[in-house]
């Protein structure tokens, strides 16, 4: 019949993290759920911005049909008014839905028809990276709309009535702040990339079948002691494992069982 008694250091490894310690993490591990409100009120934000989107396209229905008084100039800048509410929608929809995933909870849509491509592989880098891409368009509608504005320019200023709308010095700084942003997300990018290329070394997994397989090669490449004969390969195996097939292995005190490993006392 075969024994085996576990040491105090093996017994020491059997108790894992106290009941305060569990709760306190579980605690901590919950509060990634105080972000959800927060996506919520984007949500609700989104619904403005529809409700804005149609109250633009009105007024442009309402100028073209109605009126009648409008110049290709004035419809162009209405377009770009509505393809702005859409790009800063669209950045909405990125940030809850990427923000949710990755911060949150898995919102676990694997396989449905309407999944988003970036869905699948989302992270933290890849999300900065779209948000930043999705800004310089942002700010590039912006950007269209002033240097159609600037047409209009006398004196360096462009006025309706008695208020400036666009000043030299402001397109100077508006166009300044959109390539910011394009060197903002080209240097995002640049450590994505990085960062994929030379990722963190990873340690090579203890397991107990690589352990045990490591312990039986070194045992049976061991020379033999010059004064006793060699012993047959079941004596050398032996002291490794039991008639069960039980792996003895000793560990420091607080280290971690390897993976697969449990300690038995009978």
């Amino acid at each position: 019949m075969n024994h085996r008694t576990t040491s105090p250091i093996e017994r020491s490894t059997e108790h894992g993290p106290g009941a305060a310690s569990r709760t306190l993490a579980a605690f901590i591990f919950a509060s990634r759920w105080l972000q959800a409100p927060l996506y919520l009120g984007l949500i609700i934000a989104q619904a403005v911005y529809v409700i804005l989107f149609f109250v633009e396209l009105w007024h442009l229905v309402e100028k073209v049909v109605v009126t009648g008084q409008v110049t290709e100039t004035d419809i162009m800048l209405s377009v770009l008014a509505l393809i702005d509410i859409v790009m800063i929608a669209n950045l909405l929809i990125m940030v809850i839905i990427g923000g949710y995933e990755t911060f949150v909870s898995k919102i676990r849509v694997q396989g449905h028809h309407d999944e988003p491509d970036w869905l699948s592989h989302v992270n933290a880098n890849l999300l900065k990276v779209k948000l930043a891409v999705s800004i310089i368009s942002i700010s590039s509608i912006h950007l269209l709309k002033t240097f159609i504005e600037v047409g209009r320019m006398e004196d360096g200023l462009v006025k309706s009535g008695d208020k400036v709308i666009y000043s030299s010095t402001g397109v100077f700084w508006e166009v300044m702040i959109h390539l910011a942003f394009i060197v903002s997300a080209l240097a995002l990018a640049w450590i994505d990339k990085m960062a994929q290329h030379h990722p963190a070394v990873q340690r090579d997994e203890v397991t107990a079948g690589g352990m045990e397989a490591e312990l039986r090669g070194s045992v049976v490449a061991a020379p033999a002691p010059a004064a006793a004969p060699a012993p047959a390969p079941a004596a050398a195996e032996a002291p490794l494992s039991s008639a069960d097939g039980f792996v003895t292995v000793r560990l420091p005190a607080g280290a971690p069982l390897p993976q697969g490993a449990e300690i038995v006392e009978r």
